[in-house]
């Protein structure tokens, strides 16, 4: 049942959770590791020089970064599905469904994700919440012909009764492409009436969508696609991307009433010298009022639902507990 949780004061209150899939914290090797020769202007100026190295928190005046567990105490690598259903919902999915899975959800985890994310929690609380990524056509036909399953957060959005973003979103502002600009859609997908932003733009028009919801989350995948596949200096090369990305949307973000966190679910991009997930933690960044104060409650995965709920005054569910 819904009701009105936010009054006014908490409706300016607002978290972006922005998902980086496939990234990790990873080693000082610069034939390994892509973040080692990439240049990250952006993020180096918010977190100083070899933020990417670090094992343990780092506080700055404007910013807290955590080095994050992914592994939730289970064997083998991280895999997508979990991590995400992790992320969304604040509980152990690994050990719930009794392993690391993905890259789609089994019937296990989606019946994790139906009983509850910060999706259902926000629009169950009376606020607004949306996945301001968007999806072509073809995907929806797709889905419906039963040729592709929903990933975690897609699912989970539509379980909490929210409509998927579309080209048509995209096209008037209200989305931003996973691949940021929208050339993709416009040299691949065949929509070429979309407009076609700069890293920087991307980035602004991230942050001026998130102001609509208490709760959004941007999903980009392609950062996982760089980890398996490719060159270490097209790994670098897609890590200087997203920080130009990241210098339009910090430029943007309201700090006095936005949260941004920046997280993953599992590491990979980080070691290129193989092609599989990483048992590394991954990055946790935090933009906005009390920062400092949330990251000190972050370790691992589950931890980034709880500080959302606690940045938005929800209620823990009792499914948590």
């Amino acid at each position: 049942m819904q009701n009105d949780h936010f009054d006014a004061a908490q409706r300016r209150r607002y978290v972006h959770l922005f998902f980086l899939d496939g990234v990790g914290l990873g080693g000082a090797d610069p034939e390994i590791n892509p973040f080692v020769t990439a240049h990250l202007p952006h993020l180096t100026s918010l977190l100083g020089e070899g933020w990417y190295l670090t094992h343990q928190p780092i506080i700055t005046e404007r910013a807290s970064l955590v080095p994050t567990d992914a592994n939730l105490e289970m064997p083998n690598r991280p895999q997508s599905a979990t991590g995400q259903a992790t992320i969304l919902t604040g509980r152990n999915v690994p050990e719930l469904v009794g392993e690391h899975y993905g890259p789609k959800p089994n019937p296990a985890v989606q019946a994790v994700i139906s009983q509850g994310t910060l999706f259902h929690e926000v629009v169950a609380a009376g606020g607004q919440a949306a996945l301001i990524t968007p999806y072509p056509q073809g995907y929806f036909d797709a889905v419906a012909r039963g040729k592709r399953l929903f990933s975690a957060v897609p699912l989970a959005a539509t379980e909490a009764g929210l409509d998927l973003m579309t080209a048509d979103d995209l096209r008037n502002g209200r989305a931003v492409s996973p691949g940021f600009t929208g050339q993709g859609w416009r040299e691949h997908l065949g929509y070429s009436d979309i407009p076609q932003l700069s890293l920087a733009e991307a980035g602004q028009q991230i942050a001026q969508v998130a102001r609509r919801y208490q709760f959004s989350f941007f999903e980009h995948w392609p950062s996982d696609r760089a980890g398996h596949r490719g060159t270490l200096a097209e790994a670098a090369a897609h890590l200087e991307m997203i920080d130009g990305v990241l210098g339009g949307l910090l430029d943007a973000w309201d700090e006095q009433n936005g949260l941004l966190i920046l997280t993953s679910d599992h590491g990979n991009i980080e070691e290129k010298d193989q092609r599989q997930h990483t048992r590394n933690p991954v990055p946790t960044l935090l933009v906005g009022p009390n920062h400092a104060q949330l990251a000190a409650q972050i370790h691992d995965l589950r931890d980034i639902a709880k500080i959302t709920r606690a940045f938005l005054g929800l209620p823990t569910p009792a499914f948590v507990l």
